[in-house]
């Protein structure tokens, strides 16, 4: 009976010996990336391979040629293919209203808008993972007041997933928590447009962004904006988006001030008088804005007036972040409705945000524009927004 042996470095290993070998090996997967093998043999192969087929009476020799680099990395796609997404972490940044006209009130009660929207590098990060559940989503997150039941945009977005696509995955959610509440940035808008990328990523890329786009509109007004490239000429109640090429430099600093008190945006709409709001045409604001760059008399928002009926105390904050810039900022002006002022043109706060007790407890931040590439959600950036409250950045100065 032949018998067959390796001749491997002048050792010599029985055919099943190194079959077990072989198998020794322990698979790890990393699912922000594709699988690896992890090496336990030890000793090192040689890409050449001897093989000696013994028969009675007679030996002959037989080289074979074999490269267990390519057979590991071949192994290794097999595993990727037959082990489905059981975890992924995601950017979800927010935006800001570059400029936002409100052109009219309609029959159903909801106001027409026209703004251009952009994302910018502050957001917070989520964290996805498959549950054994098959009848309920668990959210936890790292700051207090945020609802975690069916009230939250994440969880909301997760059901109408399912709702759409029959889909039978639950998840259990973090939410890392760095955009304020209640600022106008959108924050909760987009923790839902990227639980529903989530959703369909585990789900094998199930249907197409558009869709996703579409079914957005039945959570927020604002979360269809996501689904844009980050900047977008968005009009109805601001779910009819549509991408343009971003009109400002995406490395444009900015600086994101924001007062503990936050504004309801019901009560803004409610507040609003639309014979106070700016005649100026939209399309001419996003005309001169791509052409001629930001500037103050472009940054129009017509629900500054009702905002600063709510909050006194905001149109105070912006008239004195004008009055200190000195030429700092090319623009100062409210996002969405409220409450964050945003100064464009420099990352850094005026001192008084500093020095002034009335601001120890605001919000800052700087940012930049960012924009993501189709089929992909939003990188973080390396620095996703440098935030603190004034006494924070007072106390590391001291």
């Amino acid at each position: 009976m032949a018998s067959t042996h390796l001749i491997h470095n002048s050792n010599l290993y029985s055919y099943s010996s190194f079959n077990s070998i072989n198998r020794s090996a322990s698979c790890t997967l990393r699912r922000n990336g594709s699988s690896f093998l992890s090496q336990k043999t030890q000793y090192h192969r040689a890409p050449c391979i001897k093989a000696i087929d013994s028969q009675s009476g007679r030996r002959k020799q037989i080289e074979i040629v074999y490269d267990p680099d390519e057979r590991l990395n071949k192994l290794a796609d097999e595993v990727d293919r037959s082990a489905g997404l059981t975890r992924l972490t995601l950017f979800s940044p927010c935006k800001v209203n570059v400029f936002l006209r409100i052109t009219r009130k309609r029959e159903d009660g909801f106001h027409d808008l026209a703004s251009l929207f952009h994302v910018i590098s502050l957001g917070d990060k989520i964290k996805f993972s498959l549950s054994p559940s098959k009848t309920k989503d668990r959210l936890s997150t790292n700051v207090s007041g945020v609802p975690l039941d069916e009230r939250n945009l994440i969880i909301k977005a997760l059901n109408v997933y399912r709702q759409k696509t029959g889909s039978d995955k639950y998840f259990w959610i973090h939410l890392d928590k760095k955009v304020p509440t209640g600022a106008g940035l959108g924050g909760g808008s987009s923790n839902a447009a990227t639980a529903l990328w989530a959703a369909n990523q585990f789900n094998g890329g199930l249907v197409s962004e558009k869709d996703l786009q579409g079914w957005s509109s039945e959570i927020g007004s604002d979360v269809p904006f996501f689904f844009s490239s980050g900047a977008a000429y968005c009009t109805s109640r601001g779910e009819v988006v549509k991408d343009v090429p971003p009109p400002i430099p995406l490395d444009t600093p900015m600086v994101l001030i924001k007062p503990p008190e936050g504004c309801s945006t019901a009560e803004v709409y409610k507040r609003l008088r639309l014979d106070q709001t700016s005649k100026i045409d939209p399309l001419l604001l996003l005309e001169k804005i791509s052409t001629d760059g930001i500037s103050q008399d472009v940054c129009v928002n017509d629900l500054e007036s009702p905002a600063f009926e709510i909050l006194p105390s905001l149109r105070r904050l912006k008239q004195r972040i004008i009055a200190a810039s000195r030429g700092q900022y090319d623009a100062v002006f409210m996002s969405g409705s409220g409450s964050t002022i945003v100064g464009i043109g420099s990352p850094d706060p005026p001192q008084f945000v500093y020095d002034d007790e009335e601001y120890k407890d605001v919000f800052i931040s700087d940012a930049t524009f960012i924009t993501r590439e189709a089929n992909q959600w939003y990188p973080e950036p390396l620095t996703s927004g440098s935030s603190c409250s004034s006494t924070e950045h007072s106390q590391s100065m001291e």
